[in-house]
């Protein structure tokens, strides 16, 4: 029992970078340069009508479609992986591609969101 409980320990500690990310045909990673370049000053907003503001002073906010807003920072990391540390103290790592000429967010645990729009941040 003591052992099944290290080994659930440990695969939570799986870096962010090491996840299988799930990728689908035709999704297009960026690197680090192009992603923050990609985010920086901008506003997605998906189909739900949440909003994810990667502001380009590194701060970032997410405002759930019915209200409700999470404030932290972003910061970008290899093979299009984007963290976000909020001011809880909670970390997420998402991963950011491009398919078929939309953006769409990979979630760690296989979840994918397409963007609906991207729009400078206002």
């Amino acid at each position: 029992m003591r052992g099944l409980w290290i080994l659930g320990i440990l695969l939570l500690a799986v870096p962010a970078w090491a996840q299988d990310w799930k990728a689908q045909s035709g999704d297009q990673s960026f690197d680090k340069a192009a992603l923050e370049a990609r985010l920086s000053g901008q506003r997605l907003v998906f189909f739900d009508d949440g909003q994810s503001v990667y502001e380009a002073n590194g701060q970032y906010q997410y405002t759930y479609g019915g209200g409700g807003t999470w404030y932290g920072h972003w910061q970008v990391g290899a093979d299009s992986v984007v963290c976000v540390t909020f001011v809880t103290g909670v970390e997420r790592c998402d991963r950011i591609v491009e398919n078929a000429g939309r953006l769409v967010v990979q979630t760690a645990d296989g979840q994918r969101f397409p963007v609906r729009e991207v729009a400078a941040q206002s």
